[in-house]
Order: structure tokens, then sequence, then C-alpha cells
């Protein structure tokens, strides 16, 4: 019973903490990490252990399958060269360099838990940025980009955690098998999503019921996760492949009640797992300093402060260079695809906070794992100053540098006409549905609307 009355208080705490975030306009990651570490700070409450396996298995599936449902595809496989360089590249190149700084500074600590760490936080999360980013009209481009990378990366950088955990039990490693071995558990675990996705499908095809779609849809991540997990394959990427399965189909297969009950659900299981998510690894943060008695405070706070400084230098330097490295090798993308001004990678850069999926992997990790503590420190201590820092002055940034969609900017001449299409496919289409035979409620409805597309095709058309 105390562990339950503690969970609901832990559960208010966190709507408080998300109140005052929005209150404040700051993402509401920065208050819930501060809020768990004075918790943490509380004489007297009893330290927190948790289970590696039920945490990943509780946290992972719906944050990574509500990010994949929400992804607009055409957009998506648009941007999919930048999303990319960034989802892949970036990923594996800020792992390699918070691996090389953290042997340096650690010499103690095996290779393969220093790319462990790497791996943990490496991938940025967009969701930590977005009560940001919501309050101003940035390029599309920037905003699309931003969240597939944060949908891909945190599949690149947990099929890498994995591999690594798993290494450092060996003696010795193969990388050829293991090159293999990482290839044959991602292509696991994406074919494992695809079909649960689609046998979710056919589920909702034979039920006509909100709720029991919405039950269906919250059960299929966490089986497409745990099937591939059970097979030695990646639950992360099964996840991911459901969901993306059904955000394909969703206008198929589900009325607009369901989308919009489904998006109300969903969105408060992301905001109850994430805050948690947070919480706990604040929680943790007491025991694990107590452990560090071998370590002196400052010495602490160096390596903390290290390993920030990494991760946002890592992020800056892959992000220009990605953005302009292959427009300068090739003149036809110059062309089809013109470089933009140095202020949007260097908000892109400077997006890049840590966030859920970084905590998650961090507290998952197993208790006798080689040098856990210092990597759980480590790994808090980036999240904690790409939050803090990044997430407080990411709004003045953006304004600083002017980077905000101007509304009389001309759209594209084919989107325009696109819309036009639209609206006057619309205006025809509500016009023949409602006749004279039309109950008065109906046809005052049927006059609001067509009054409304009669203007946006009027503005199209103009």
């Amino acid at each position: 019973m105390h562990t339950f009355e503690a969970l609901l208080a832990l559960i208010g705490f966190c709507v408080l903490l998300a109140a005052i975030a929005q209150r404040l306009a700051l993402p509401v990651a920065v208050p819930l990490v501060l809020g768990g570490m004075a918790l943490a700070l509380i004489p007297g409450l009893p330290p927190v252990e948790l289970d590696s396996a039920l945490v990943m298995a509780l946290l992972l599936p719906p944050l990574l399958q509500i990010s994949a449902y929400n992804t607009d595809w055409p957009t998506f496989k648009y941007n999919l060269r930048p999303i990319l360089l960034l989802a892949i590249g970036a990923v594996f190149f800020t792992a390699a360099m918070v691996a090389l700084i953290t042997h340096y500074m650690v010499p103690d600590m095996p290779w393969w838990a220093a790319i462990a760490l790497g791996a943990i936080v490496a991938p940025p999360d967009a969701v930590a940025a977005t009560s940001v980013l919501k309050q101003f009209k940035l390029p599309k481009r920037i905003v699309v980009v931003l969240e597939g990378e944060s949908l891909i990366n945190d599949a690149s950088s947990l099929v890498l955690y994995r591999f690594a955990v798993a290494a450092v039990a060996l003696t010795t490693v193969n990388y050829t098998t293991g090159a293999l071995q990482f290839l044959g558990v991602a292509l696991g675990g994406a074919l494992i999503g695809w079909i649960v996705g689609h046998v979710a499908i056919r589920i909702f095809a034979m039920i006509d019921d909100t709720l029991l779609d919405i039950a269906v849809s919250l059960l299929a991540g966490y089986a497409a996760y745990l099937i591939a997990e059970a097979v030695h394959a990646s639950g992360v990427l099964g996840a991911v492949a459901c969901g993306l399965i059904l955000g394909r189909k969703q206008h198929a297969e589900f009325t607009a009640r369901t989308r919009l009950e489904l998006n109300a659900v969903w969105n408060f299981v992301e905001f109850l797992l994430a805050s948690l998510a947070f919480m706990l690894i604040g929680l943790q943060l007491r025991g694990v300093i107590e452990r560090l008695t071998d370590v002196r405070l400052g010495e602490l706070v160096r390596l903390g402060c290290g390993i920030a400084v990494v991760v946002i230098v890592s992020r800056f330097a892959w992000v220009y260079a990605s953005v302009y490295g292959p427009r300068w090798a090739s003149a036809k993308l110059r062309e089809a695809d013109p470089a933009p001004p140095w202020t949007h990678p260097a908000v892109m850069s400077w997006a890049g906070m840590r966030g859920v999926v970084s905590i998650a992997a961090a507290i998952a990790l197993p208790q006798d794992f080689p040098s856990r503590d210092i990597i759980v420190f480590l790994a808090f201590s980036a999240i904690f100053a790409t939050l803090v820092l990044q997430g407080t002055t990411l709004g003045w940034l953006i304004r600083k540098l002017d980077v905000i969609e101007n509304d009389a900017m001309m759209a594209d001449p084919d989107t325009v006409k696109v819309r036009a299409a639209l609206a006057e496919a619309a205006l025809v289409a509500v016009r023949e549905r409602i006749g004279s035979d039309a109950p008065a409620e109906h046809a005052a409805a049927a006059a609001e609307i067509v009054g409304e597309y009669e203007i946006k095709a009027e503005r199209a058309s103009a």
C-alpha cells in the first residue's frame, strides 16, 4: 500500500512540475529532473533499485511507438538523407567521441563500457525540445528533420547500447561476427514489428469499438518489443516498425473519433512514462553518489562537465559537416537542394537535448555492470546539462538568430495548386452531401463549412 501511495504522490508531483514548466515556457523535462534531484536529497528516503529488464520493457515500447505513429511519412521520406545522416551518423560519431574521452578521463573503465555510455547519451530527444519549438513558426524542414532524427536515432543508439552491454561480458570480440549479429538483430526486430503491425491492422478490421482499438494499439507496441526480445532481436526496432505501420494505416482503419481519442490516450501515456523516468533517475542519483565514495566531488564535477561538453560539441561538429559536406562534394546536390543559412544548423545543433530514452537506458544497466555508478552519473550529467543549459536558452537563440518562417512568404507553386484543388474538391463534396432534405441543424453546419472552404479556395486560387 505504501508503494501505491508513493506512486500516486510522485505522479501528482509530476503534474505540478509540468504546470510550472508550462507557465515558465520551459521544456517539461527541466523541472522534472530538478524535482527528482530534490526528492533524492530528502533525508531518510529509501534507495530506489530497479530491475533493468522491467525498466526497458515498461518505458520504451510505448514511447518509441508513439514517436513512430506520429511520423509524417511522405515528408519523412523526402528528407531521408539528412535524417539518416543525423540519426545514424551523429549517433555513432557522438558515441565514439564520448567513449574516447571517457576512456581517457577514466582509464579503469573498459572500452565497451565507455561505448555503452556513448550510446546512452548519443540520441537527442525532439520531445524534450517540443515545448520550446512549438512557440515559434520554424522552417518546416528543421522540425521534420529533428523529429525524424529522434525516431531513428533512438533505435540506432539502443541497438549499439545492447551490443556494447553484451560485449562487456565477453573476453574477446570477433568484429566481423559482431557486425553480422548487429545487422541481424536490427533486421529481425524491424521484421517482427512489421508483422505485429499488420496483425494489429487485421484485428482493427474485425472490431468496431474505439476503446478496443485503443487497447489493441497500445498492446501492439509491447507485443512487438517483447516478441523481438524473446528471439534475441531488437525490441526497440520492433516497437518503431510497429508504430510506423499503424501510423501509415491509421486513416484507413480508424475513425476520426478513434484517432482523436487515441491521440489523447497516447499523450497521457507519454507524459506519465516520461515523467516517471525523469523522476526515477533523480531518485537513483543519491545512491549512485553515495557509492562513489572513492571519487572526490571535484573530480565528479570535472568528469560530468567534460562529458557534457563532448556531447554538445560533437553534435555541432556533425550537424555542420552533414549539412555542408555533401553539398560541397556534389554540385548536383547543391543545385537540387541549396544549402540553408548557417543559422539553421545552429538551431538544430542547440536543440539536441537528451531525454527519456537516454534516462531509460542508463537506469536499465545491469547492477553488476562494470563502472555502472560512474556511467549513470556521467549520463545524468550530460542529460542535465543539455536540458538545463540548452532547454532554457533555445528560445532565446531562435529569436536572436531570427530563424522564424515569415508568414508572408509565398508557398511553392505546386503546393499552391494542390491546396486549391483540395479546397475545391472539399467544397463540391460538402455541397453534394447536404441536400434540401437535410435537417435544419445539418444545413446550418453545412453552410458554415461551405463558407470556410469558399474562403480557402479563394485564397489558394489567388
